[in-house]
């Protein structure tokens, strides 16, 4: 069978269709995966075809950051916010016919396409039109749900995440009738997300349901059918070995169980001020710190003894070693804290982060506080609130309850092939 694997994202959003890719070329099947240019690389280290689409990550990602920064420092500056938002969603929208046009020439013919958050409504239309399957991969619950925003009443979140589904259709509603127009397509009377639902397209939940206890019963007559319309499968990650495993390992061997830090791709506005404020924390706590560089360049910060700055790492090799982890609340990353059973600290940037924050918060496995909130003083209290034997504990009953990397890559891989199968003339 065919797939087309299409999501334009970082390594965190991506990983999860290169782990299906993998399973999926390992049983045979033809393969493609569609990402950003800086990720086709990666995507081919997978065994499958790639192909780029869109602007390049760097071009959207860096106004993102910032006005969410903005966002939820100094709300009032409109004209900024406004001129932040033009400059990430521009890109965007320009790639909007390449990626039509890189998934109709892929589409003729698929089994199944495969895709995520960003250029799902064109991915939507391109299918319609086509008539190819479509499924779509979350890494939280982006559906409307009672549970994502924990600090809400369930039905206040209901009626605040349905109102963003319908301003995201509402902005993008001249691109959407444009499209649908050139692709034949009748206009549309609501947002995709509903025509997804509509068309019984499968909506694989890449995360685990232990995290979200109560969210399978509300999305009972999703999953009430032979094959599950939103199953949940647990995280998809690659489990990739680096070069540095043996040396980080070595390092943490040597001393006591680690403080892992990371921002992933997150910008922070100063290193050296990040690593000091890391540094001075947990020496105030007698710890040692692992710091995951990410995209921050750390190479010209001061040095100190108990801190230690690597590169790209196996976190399911890795962090079962640590004693916590601390990062910037990346779907990735949080699982694979999960998974190793370690309490965390989110200092989160973006929403869904702070979702996250407030998730663990409420599984009493961690806390979340935003980052550009966060000084050593806050660091070492928020610290020794998670470095407690209950955190520890509680952190690791639920990694015990959680799916394995294995058995969610063969879910989500037996999910898809049948579903291709069941949508066959």
């Amino acid at each position: 069978m065919k797939f087309v694997l299409a999501n334009w994202g970082t390594r965190g959003e991506v990983e999860p269709f290169a782990a299906i890719g993998r399973e999926l070329v390992r049983r045979g099947h033809d393969v493609h995966l569609v990402v950003a240019p800086e990720m086709v690389g990666f995507a081919e280290s997978a065994g499958t075809q790639a192909v780029a689409f869109g602007p390049s990550l760097r071009v959207a990602d860096d106004p993102h950051h910032e006005y969410w920064k903005l966002f939820f420092s100094k709300p009032w500056k409109l004209r900024t916010l406004n001129k932040l938002l033009a400059e990430f969603a521009t890109p965007l929208n320009e790639y909007r016919q390449q990626v039509e046009k890189t998934l109709l020439s892929l589409s003729d013919g698929a089994d199944v396409l495969l895709t995520g958050l960003n250029y799902e409504d064109v991915a939507s239309n391109v299918t319609e039109h086509c008539g190819t399957p479509l499924a779509t991969l979350q890494i939280f619950p982006l559906r409307v749900n009672g549970f994502e925003m924990p600090f809400l009443p369930a039905p206040l979140c209901r009626a605040v995440m349905k109102m963003v589904e319908w301003l995201t259709w509402r902005g993008h509603k001249a691109e959407d009738d444009a499209q649908r127009r050139a692709l034949g397509l009748p206009k549309a009377g609501g947002p995709w997300t509903q025509r997804i639902a509509e068309r019984q397209s499968m909506e694989i939940q890449a995360y685990d349901e232990v995290c979200y206890p109560g969210l399978a019963d509300e999305w009972a007559r999703w999953n009430d059918r032979e094959i599950p319309q939103r199953p949940f499968v647990g995280a998809l990650t690659m489990q990739l070995p680096t070069d540095d495993d043996a040396d980080v390992a070595a390092w943490i061997d040597a001393g006591t169980p680690p403080i892992f830090f990371s921002f992933g791709s997150m910008p922070v506005d100063s290193a050296a001020d990040t690593i000091a404020m890391i540094a001075g924390a947990c020496a105030q706590l007698g710890e040692r710190a692992l710091v995951g560089a990410g995209w921050t360049d750390f190479s010209r910060v001061p040095a100190y003894d108990h801190v230690k700055i690597v590169g790209p790492m196996n976190y399911a090799e890795i962090l079962p070693s640590c004693r916590a982890v601390v990062h910037h609340g990346g779907a990735g990353t949080t699982n694979a804290g999960l998974r190793a059973g370690r309490p965390t600290l989110i200092t989160w940037m973006l929403p869904d982060q702070g979702c996250w924050g407030s998730r663990l918060k409420k599984l009493k496995v961690g806390t979340g506080r935003r980052f550009v909130a966060t000084t050593e003083n806050t660091l070492v209290a928020d610290l020794r609130t998670i470095l407690t034997s209950e955190y520890a504990r509680r952190a690791q009953q639920l990694a015990d309850r959680m799916i394995t990397p294995a058995e969610s890559v063969a879910l989500a891989a037996d999910l898809l092939e049948k579903f291709a199968l069941s949508r066959r003339g």
